[in-house]
């Protein structure tokens, strides 16, 4: 009976493991870049700098590309949606593969960036729905597991790959795992999934409502916490922790696997209580960054300090994801979509809000304050946005015992 029951499981899950395999290539193409930013400027004869815009314009192309794309995608079946924004991304990456010069790989990676943002809220929305209500959260953390594992595994292997066979082979790979992912969704994935929500003007004010842009608020500010200190992490550990950078390259990926970890804590404590989850992680992590702004100064409390925060920072990935489809009720996909940029959004203003404090003399053991700080008013949002629930709670408690 255990065994039938753990096969019936297992099966149920294939949809949502597909739409993992998908996160884990899509997770892979953002992050293994800047592991070859030499490579590629390079071989393309610019600035190591203006090979960073790569990054820069692939966060844009999913902060301001990706809703033009979820709008046109409204009205299709999530099925054809879904494999439709797949093709989107194995052309990108092939383009990206091919791209003679520098341009046309900007391009490439803006047109791969529309599908990133796309792909990632639709599919939450579809993994949710897929599953029973008290399964939800775990359901969108299952499918953002292929995000935390592509910095686990993907961005050091796709980063190795690219350095000892040229910066292009990393994006053919990156094409076959597309590929891979594109059967497996053909085959996993229901055959008809009914598009939902209302007209566009409807969606439109769904996304005006309070509670929806708290949601999004919080989720830039949870993510301007994380790169406000994350994207100066090397120099961090280099010059106050005193560790060489091939440990930092392990230290990395001891932070991958508190993402992953966090990723599954997130799931379990999002679909117990959503917004007291989330109130409570913030809390945790305001204590984190601020021991880590001493323990950085010794190696091993750095390192398990390091190994934490990355358990803490992605608890709060897939919770934030469910309230904002929670919130906005008639237009899930739209606002799911939308907070996929908000996170990227947050990822550009964290990093930032990190360098200017920099310039401005902050030294690097102080740069934890910083994001501690950025966490607080995130905090803050959190509690304001549950007590503006609370009234409707205590209205259906009030009817439930009449």
């Amino acid at each position: 009976m255990t065994t039938a029951v753990a096969r019936t499981g297992f099966f149920e899950n294939l949809p949502i493991l597909a739409l993992a395999l998908a996160s884990f290539g899509i997770g892979t193409t953002e992050f293994v870049i800047m592991g070859l930013l030499p490579d590629v400027a390079a071989d393309l004869g610019v600035s190591i700098p203006d090979a960073g815009l790569l990054v820069t314009g692939y966060a844009l192309g999913v902060t301001f590309g990706a809703p033009f794309l979820a709008i046109a995608t409204s009205k299709m079946d999530r099925r054809h949606a879904l494999m439709m924004l797949i093709a989107i991304f194995i052309i990108g990456n092939f383009l990206c593969a091919i791209a003679p010069d520098y341009w046309l790989l900007m391009a490439a990676r803006v047109v791969t960036a529309f599908c990133h943002g796309a792909f990632f809220g639709l599919g939450a929305v579809v993994a949710a729905n897929l599953v029973a209500p008290h399964k939800r959260v775990q359901a969108i953390a299952l499918m953002f597991s292929g995000l935390t594992l592509a910095n686990v595994l993907g961005v050091p292997f796709g980063t190795a790959l690219g350095q000892e066979l040229g910066w292009r082979s990393t994006f053919w790979a990156v094409v076959g795992i597309g590929m891979v992912a594109a059967v497996a969704l053909y085959f996993c994935l229901p055959r008809k999934i009914a598009a939902t929500g209302g007209s566009l003007m409807a969606e439109a004010r769904a996304l005006l409502k309070t509670q929806v842009i708290f949601a999004m608020l919080i989720s830039v500010l949870a993510a301007a916490s994380m790169f406000s200190v994350f994207t100066y992490i090397t120099p961090m550990l280099q010059n106050i922790t005193g560790i060489s950078a091939r440990q930092v390259t392990y230290v990395l990926l001891l932070f991958g696997a508190g993402l992953t970890i966090g990723n599954y804590i997130g799931g379990r404590l999002g679909d117990w209580r959503l917004m007291p989850a989330i109130i409570a992680t913030f809390v945790l992590l305001i204590a984190i960054l601020v021991v880590f702004a001493e323990t950085i100064t010794n190696v091993i409390p750095a390192v398990a300090t390091v190994f934490v925060w990355g358990v803490v920072s992605f608890a709060l990935v897939s919770p934030l994801q469910m309230r904002v489809v929670n919130e906005a009720t008639d237009a899930p996909n739209l606002a799911s979509t939308l907070n996929q940029g908000a996170f990227n959004l947050g990822n550009a203003a964290g990093a930032w809000f990190g360098g200017i404090a920099i310039t401005q003399g902050v030294s690097y053991q102080d740069i934890p304050w910083l994001g501690a700080g950025i966490a607080v008013i995130a905090l803050l949002f959190s509690i304001w946005s549950h007590l503006i629930d609370r009234p409707d709670e205590v209205f259906i408690e009030t009817t439930a015992n009449a």
